[in-house]
């Protein structure tokens, strides 16, 4: 790209950011510029201020973003980089849970039919669970991972009692008593704005 191209995004510390729009149509027949939402190929470049070298010994760091997501506001592209940005690590946290925390990692099998349905039984728990944090829990734990969940909930020392014809679970510790009391009560109504005629 020639260098009238480039436009400033930011300058921070020992850096300048630059970024532009690449005018490239892929040649695969699926996309043709007069069909409907192609690719859009963004790069953005950091360069040092004083001309320093980076660790590889180049003078630029490119990044490129294809993605066929419409620009929110302005259509310069600048926003969408902006919006990858702020996604940058949430698929990473994630598969984190997924593999260390669930058990992913673990396949039960050495056919693929098996092991497909069970990651798709742990995507399907990694579900509930951020449910069960956002419409059960208090706000403090609506980003706990499974591992603090267990101990702060799930993982709990109690005792199944029946009594008048009741069946009656008592947990040890006044704090996880007070905490699945409101979790069951928050399930049982539900938050308000599920309900709301």
């Amino acid at each position: 790209m020639p260098d009238e191209a480039w436009q400033i995004e930011r300058e921070d510390g020992d850096a300048i950011r630059h970024w532009t729009e690449v005018p490239y149509v892929p040649s695969d027949g699926l996309f043709a510029k007069d069909r409907p939402a192609p690719p859009r190929y963004l790069v953005s470049r950091v360069s040092k201020k004083q001309g320093r070298l980076f660790a590889d010994g180049g003078e630029v760091k490119p990044f490129a973003i294809v993605t066929n997501r419409p620009d929110p506001d302005d259509g310069s592209g600048l926003d969408l980089i902006r919006w990858h940005r702020g996604k940058a690590g949430t698929v990473e946290h994630a598969h984190h849970v997924l593999t260390n925390e669930l058990a992913v990692e673990a396949l039960p099998s050495q056919k693929f039919g098996a092991n497909a349905a069970w990651f798709r039984l742990n995507v399907l728990l990694d579900n509930l669970l951020s449910a069960f944090k956002r419409i059960a829990l208090p706000e403090e734990l609506h980003g706990a991972r499974p591992k603090r969940l267990r101990f702060v909930l799930l993982n709990g020392i109690g005792k199944v009692v029946r009594h008048a014809r009741e069946l009656v679970l008592r947990l040890v510790g006044a704090a996880r008593r007070r905490l699945a009391d409101a979790a069951r009560l928050a399930l049982a109504t539900g938050p308000p704005s599920l309900f709301a005629a």
